[in-house]
């Protein structure tokens, strides 16, 4: 009989809570979370309930700012800015990496936050922390030759990003702002990553680097923080009708944009024999629920290699774990070494579990469903947010498993018979940001990969955002605006000489880095 699960003592989200409180006193009251902006930590916006995905618990709402409000704290931010610029760069290094030093100091409290507010196992939120501060610190290092010759933009950066990896993407992207010479303006997500972001913002703050972090409806917050003249330049991460919104403002004004947007990423079998390692590698995609930009919900494969490749991939998938990311047998044990915990909240569980349900009504063939009933789970607890991994064979193309990225543990298989049905079904979703090509003959991959429309294209590996040096983009509707990673992300945010084009997907041209 297995044993009963509790919750491992010290980390309930009173106990993170309390340490909030104790570790930044200015950015925490005793039931809410304050908004930064001017400077200071303002006690105002209007606190909306929440629940933590894990369990259905009520954790910290986010507290609304009103569109007047933060018109105003642009504006302010536009001050810092003017000021920040002119700082030394030997100075702002200075500070972020005392910035830096303080993250790692509170890390493991950063990344229960994350448990909590956006469902990460324990292992990927420290990963994600971990990457945060370890990507920022390399900048630190490399930045002095990154922005000879350039200045910092005319205005704040503003930052509009998904919940899904509040510091690795997030955070990373602010510093590296802040670092280049800009003030940097970010709304917290709306599904999660408050608390998270609000501490290590706060941590930040600190050391004098200018951030302003605002909580608010993109309605009421979209005019300052995509249209103000104040603001420099506008980086969003988030899906393809939000993004389209946001493209089409920048564009009527002619403002700097990095727009990360999502594609149906898709990994192709062709003529391939390798199935120990797709194997392997098959379980790995299901890191978060596949709940990130560079996930792999949709393989391609060749009719005449679908038994093998059957053979290979339900192992993998019945191996899949779930459950409480912070549940134990015992108070000393570990944390679980999970593949996912609960998806973002209730409502994306219901509206995946829909649409795999309307999907097989329409035609689909189920091959696989997990069932919770073997996850890793605490006696009684809420798991309205919790999803098993499922797959389905030939989704209709009405559906929107078909085109579109589902953002949970939902695989759809795709069968072909010829390279040119290969090529149309990785590209369904005009444009991705990551594809990868299993087979064996290299001549093969270095014809066929070319006509991938992603930016990367692995040759039988995933691929991701990557770190440090490495860049980063998208082709088709997957990405908007210039490209980052390495030294593009500082070109992205800082002015060059004469009349430069910075690489990127802009309205007038497209340019890949050289």
């Amino acid at each position: 009989m297995a044993p009963t699960l509790t919750l491992k003592p010290g980390t309930a989200w009173a106990d993170a809570w309390q340490r909030c409180l104790t570790v930044a006193p200015e950015a925490f009251r005793d039931d809410r979370v304050l908004n930064l902006w001017s400077g200071s930590w303002q006690a105002d916006g209007r606190s909306l309930p929440a629940t933590s995905p894990v369990d259905g618990s009520p954790i910290a709402g986010p507290p609304r700012l009103d569109a007047e409000t933060a018109q105003r704290a642009v504006r302010a931010s536009l001050d810092q800015h003017r000021a920040w610029r002119s700082i030394p760069l030997a100075e702002r290094k200075a500070r972020v990496s005392a910035a830096l030093d303080a993250l790692t100091e509170h890390r493991q409290l950063l990344s229960l936050l994350l448990v909590w507010e956006i469902g990460k196992p324990w292992k990927l939120a420290q990963a994600d922390v971990d990457r945060a501060i370890d990507g920022v610190r390399w900048y630190v290092e490399e930045i002095d030759r990154m922005v000879e010759g350039r200045t910092p933009l005319s205005g704040p950066v503003s930052n509009i990003a998904s919940w899904n990896y509040p510091m690795s993407v997030l955070a990373h992207a602010m510093l590296v702002q802040a670092l280049a010479g800009n003030a940097v303006i970010a709304k917290t997500p709306t599904d999660g990553g408050l608390a998270c972001l609000t501490l290590a913002s706060a941590l930040a703050a600190r050391e004098g680097i200018p951030i302003t972090l605002l909580s608010g409806s993109g309605g009421q917050l979209s005019e300052a923080l995509v249209r103000s003249p104040e603001i420099g330049c506008v980086s969003f991460v988030g899906g393809r009708d939000t993004g389209a919104n946001v493209a089409t403002a920048v564009a009527d004004l002619g403002k700097r944009h990095i727009l990360e947007q999502e594609g149906l990423n898709a990994w192709g079998v062709w003529n391939y024999s390798d199935w120990d390692t797709l194997g392997g590698q098959i379980r790995k995609t299901f890191d978060y629920a596949k709940q990130r930009c560079t996930a792999y919900p949709r393989f391609v494969v060749q009719r005449s290699a679908f038994d093998s490749f059957l053979a290979a991939y339900l192992p993998a998938v019945r191996s899949v774990r779930v459950g409480h990311p912070l549940a134990v047998a015992s108070p000393d044990d570990p944390l679980p070494e999970l593949d996912f915990g609960p998806l973002i909240n209730a409502a994306k569980a219901k509206e995946l579990g829909d649409q795999v349900a309307e999907a097989v009504d329409r035609g689909a063939v189920p091959l696989y469903r997990g069932d919770l009933s073997d996850g890793h789970f605490i006696p009684g607890q809420d798991l309205s947010a919790y999803l098993a991994p499922v797959t389905l064979l030939a989704p209709p193309s009405t559906s929107p498993l078909h085109h579109a990225e589902p953002f949970g543990p939902v695989d759809t298989i795709v069968l072909v018979d010829t390279e040119a049905e290969l090529l149309a079904a990785m590209n369904a979703s005009n444009g991705a940001l990551v594809a990868t090509l299993s087979c064996d003959d290299p001549t093969a991959f270095a014809r066929l990969a070319p006509q991938i429309r992603a930016f990367k294209v692995g040759h039988g590996k995933p691929r991701s955002r990557g770190d440090r040096e490495e860049l980063f983009g998208g082709f088709g509707a997957s990405w908007r605006g210039a490209f980052v990673g390495g030294e593009l992300l500082v070109k992205a945010v800082t002015e060059g000489s004469g009349n430069e084009r910075v690489p990127g997907n802009f309205p007038d041209y497209q340019l890949l880095p050289s």
